[in-house]
């Protein structure tokens, strides 16, 4: 009996995962099929939705995914995503909240708009998602989790990003928050914090001289691949993690730990 696979599958679960059109949410998307889930990807990019739903589909061994154009700084686009998985009689019982944006400009050049965006989308977006979810897993009496994608920024500042640092701050307080108040419920609340994970969107600043100088500054000398989230993703969705709710769990070759 292989007793550790058992633990982190997700056989029979329904996993919705936010801003899967891409980067790393399209890579969480294919790691939770892969893992027996039913996979929710959704996103405001709908048009990018159906390739993912195609590569997990492709995936085989009866794979699943439904796509859905979902706006999640929107209560009325959110509850309308939920709304139509209930009417395919299903639940959500896995939410990993992946939407976000970041702007990188100079503090005394930010704009409240920049402000708005960032926050509304990352800190936000996360409450109303995580407040529905909850609020469906209650009515229908079924066990959850939820996981938050939070960032190492939200623990240790970078310049230019002060928006970004601090709504991923929120959100690593807010996951406590709410794993405080959905214990009793059986709704497990987490945060993953990854450092600096290459995707094709910071691929070209990683490999430039600035992106060298902060490899250095990495413990492990290397920046993160996206694979490398796997097993931390695993283990706050699945029974594997079931005695773990308002922890945060960094991934980042140890940058959070060194003092440069």
């Amino acid at each position: 009996m292989n007793l550790a696979g058992e633990r982190f599958s997700l056989a029979g679960h329904v996993a919705l995962v936010t801003g899967a059109s891409s980067g790393i949410g399209r890579h969480f998307a294919r790691t939770l099929a892969l893992a027996g889930a039913s996979v929710v990807v959704a996103a405001r990019r709908a048009d990018k939705l159906d390739e993912v739903v195609a590569e997990i589909h492709a995936l085989g061994r009866e794979a699943r995914a439904l796509a859905l154009a979902l706006d999640v700084t929107d209560s009325t686009s959110v509850r309308a995503a939920f709304d139509t998985l209930a009417a395919r009689g299903q639940v959500a019982d896995i939410l990993v909240n992946n939407a976000g944006v970041a702007v990188s400009r100079p503090l005394l050049e930010q704009t409240e708009a920049d402000w708005d965006c960032v926050v509304d989308t990352n800190l936000k977006g996360a409450w109303l998602m995580s407040q529905e979810a909850a609020r469906r897993l209650v009515a229908a009496g079924l066990p959850g989790c939820i996981v938050n994608i939070a960032s190492i920024t939200g623990e240790r500042v970078a310049g230019g990003v002060a928006p970004y640092a601090a709504s991923k701050a929120g959100l690593i307080h807010l996951t406590r928050a709410m794993a405080l108040e959905l214990a009793r419920s059986n709704v497990r609340v987490n945060a993953l914090a990854p450092g600096y994970v290459v995707t094709e969107l910071n691929a070209g600043f990683l490999s430039s001289a600035a992106g060298e100088r902060l490899r250095a500054r990495i413990p492990q000398q290397r920046f993160g691949r996206a694979e490398d989230l796997d097993g931390p993703l695993l283990l706050l969705a699945s029974e594997a993690g079931a005695f773990m709710t308002g922890s945060v769990l960094a991934v980042d070759g140890g940058h959070l730990v060194s003092s440069l």
